[in-house]
């Protein structure tokens, strides 16, 4: 998906500049350095705390030998575009990253701790991105709830409204954010999730459960506009989506329970027999009223 959504953007093209972050063992290094691009891939610095667990997994690159793929491009022409930064995502070093014409990152920003640390990469990752640059960036959706999620931890899983909250500060940023596509799906590999221990069975995992809750990836289009007159503010970027508590209101609250017991007795109504055995009256009646 994401040298799709790059190379239809013309963003894999010689002279082209990249930047990866969390790149882990991925092949985008190789490919995209195969297409010409000045590739800058990042990852945690071998000596970082939190790199082990990713190390002992397989997939943590500590430098440019974990990112070689021969099978997409030779040594030299390797060597010759791709280099090697080590970086934590929650503490990006822009003067040394430089810029970029886009940035890209798989299923990584939900691994910071927090739902607000993951979006706040997302968002000072823009700075990186010169006018009319892409970012392009993969991340875990949650598909069963649009209220409870995982919030913090080692992997935390974004709502509809987590997405929809970046989509409105990122203009902010004189950034714009592609249409977001939330639907699920409805073939067979969308609906039958994978549930732990995965790949056992015998169901495409496209879909999971995490935790309790029904997950896969979702892409994230960004584009970078020119840099914002204005200083933008660097408040959180999810209270604009807190809901406060309203205040109480006996009168209101006796109605909604006046409501629900009258809807309760129409509903019992309308499917009572009486109900049923009347309705040809009723069509006569309401015939009778049109003439």
């Amino acid at each position: 998906m994401i040298a799709q959504a790059l190379a239809s953007r013309g963003m894999l093209q010689p002279g082209r500049r990249g930047c990866g972050f969390a790149v882990g063992r991925e092949p985008l290094a190789s490919l995209f350095a195969a297409r010409g691009v000045d590739v800058l891939a990042t990852d945690l610095a071998a000596d970082a705390q939190d790199a082990v667990a990713w190390r002992e997994g397989g997939q943590h690159a500590a430098d440019l030998a974990a990112l070689f793929c021969p099978d997409l491009i030779d040594r030299a022409s390797f060597d010759a575009h791709v280099t090697f930064l080590p970086q934590d995502m929650r503490a990006l070093d822009t003067g040394r990253l430089g810029t970029f014409d886009f940035i890209w990152s798989a299923c990584s920003f939900e691994h910071l701790g927090d739902l607000e640390a993951g979006l706040r990469f997302v968002l000072d990752s823009t700075d990186l991105l010169r006018p009319g640059g892409i970012a392009v960036h993969t991340t875990e959706i949650n598909l069963s709830s649009l209220e409870d999620t995982i919030e913090t931890g080692g992997s935390v899983i974004y709502r509809q409204r987590d997405i929809r909250a970046l989509e409105a500060r990122l203009r902010e940023f004189g950034c714009a954010l592609e249409p977001p596509d939330f639907d699920g799906g409805t073939a067979p590999e969308d609906i039958e999730y994978d549930v732990p221990p995965y790949y056992e069975h015998g169901r495409h995992h496209i879909k999971l459960l995490l935790d309790g809750y029904v997950t896969t990836s979702m892409l994230l289009i960004i584009h970078k506009g020119r840099t914002p007159p204005q200083p933008r503010s660097n408040r959180p970027i999810l209270t604009t989506i807190k809901a406060t508590a309203p205040a109480p209101n006996p009168e209101l609250d006796a109605l909604r329970t006046e409501l629900a017991l009258l809807r309760a007795h129409v509903i019992r109504l309308e499917t009572s027999r009486s109900w049923r055995l009347t309705a040809p009256l009723r069509r006569t009646a309401s015939l009778l009223r049109g003439a």
